[in-house]
């Protein structure tokens, strides 16, 4: 999808297979949401560029017109991170505290207000944040302790602090702790925790949540089964975990195929991601999957450095040069020494690589 600039290469056309990011060199990360329609992409001097859709100020510049090309967000300039919601975008900074704009009609920005911003304020009272991350209308971030804050639309429990009430300022996470990873989803939590189990919170009507069942939960609930991951990637209503062997474990919504296990049948409890081995790093977007292989390693059918991709493709996201649905993982690129950076919003992909270019 690219009706509003979300692809970055200067046009409205929508692509199938991947193109450059206009003018972007090099990243240290990149920045969007299963349900984001805008990117994000974090520089190494710390500055952050954003383009796409802009209708609430999310690409942080001061204006709220679409961008086809990347521009500088507004006064970051120690920016470590990003992350994109629906209509808003995260920054996290190297004090560990935290800047947000765009859309904010469930204060999902944090500076205790319902205010749409179109540059960037202070996510109030955030302090030792080492990671965020962005939902449909809320925010995430781990602290150094290990626990972590939510703030934003809160009516299906997706901040995790006991109540349906939106939250205009962080709140604590009822109970998580030893947590080292964080992600969000269109209406739910998901943390990894230092044991290499996960928790998961919010909506659960497809089963996002991982424990068996289909109700929401306004705590943490842990992923039934799920053990020796080292990463996760929240969905628009479904989750992937990298485990420590280089397989990947699904679970959740399944209608198009995004679980990749070869069905389109939801999943309560995770399942394995058929045939992927040597994973390295995942994305989850609306409904669309993404899996980086790591050549260095030589065990397994997966042994060269690859770009996957599986799930929804009626945009043409999972980059293959079509439009059909993939219900397990099709190779879409080779070439660079490992693709360390992947992003997914809600229908295109972002990708960007260790070789000697670091384009997205």
């Amino acid at each position: 999808m690219n009706d509003g600039g979300q692809l970055g290469d200067g046009t409205t056309t929508e692509r199938h297979t991947p193109v450059t990011v206009s003018g972007i060199t090099a990243v240290t990360g990149l920045g969007t949401g299963s349900q984001a329609l805008h990117g994000l992409a974090v520089l190494p001097n710390h500055t952050v560029k954003a383009w796409g859709h802009n209708f609430n100020g999310q690409v942080g510049d001061g204006t709220t017109v679409d961008h086809s090309t990347p521009g500088t967000v507004t006064d970051i300039t120690t920016a470590t991170q990003a992350a994109a919601g629906l209509s808003h975008s995260l920054a996290l900074l190297k004090d560990g505290t935290a800047k947000a704009w765009g859309r904010n009609d469930f204060g999902q920005l944090g500076d205790g207000t319902t205010t749409d911003r179109t540059t960037p304020v202070t996510v109030s009272g955030l302090t030792n944040a080492v990671a965020i991350a962005a939902g449909g209308s809320h925010g995430l971030a781990l602290l150094k302790d290990g626990t972590a804050k939510a703030w934003g639309r809160n009516d299906l429990g997706q901040l995790g602090d006991g109540t349906t009430t939106n939250r205009t300022t962080p709140v604590t996470v009822s109970g998580l702790t030893n947590a080292v990873a964080i992600a969000a989803g269109g209406s739910h939590g998901l943390a990894l925790l230092k044991d290499g189990t996960a928790k998961a919170w919010g909506r659960n009507d497809f089963g996002q949540l991982g424990d068996g069942t289909t109700t929401n939960r306004t705590t943490p609930v842990t992923v039934s089964g799920l053990t020796n991951a080292v990463a996760i990637a929240a969905g628009g209503s479904y989750n992937l975990a990298l485990l420590k062997d280089g397989t990947v474990k699904a679970w959740g919504f399944n209608n198009s195929g995004q679980l990749g296990d070869g069905t389109t049948t939801n999943r309560t409890t995770p399942v394995t991601v058929s045939g992927l081995t040597n994973a390295v790093a995942i994305a989850a977007g609306g409904s669309h999957s993404l899996a980086a292989t790591d050549g260095r390693r030589t065990t397994g059918p997966h042994t060269g450095s690859g770009l996957y991709t599986w799930g929804d493709n009626n945009f043409g996201q999972l980059g293959d040069g079509t439009t059909t649905n993939r219900s397990t993982p099709t190779l879409i690129a080779t070439g660079l020494t490992a693709y360390t950076h992947l992003a997914a919003g809600l229908a295109r992909s972002l990708a960007a690589g260790d070789g000697p270019d670091g384009t997205a």
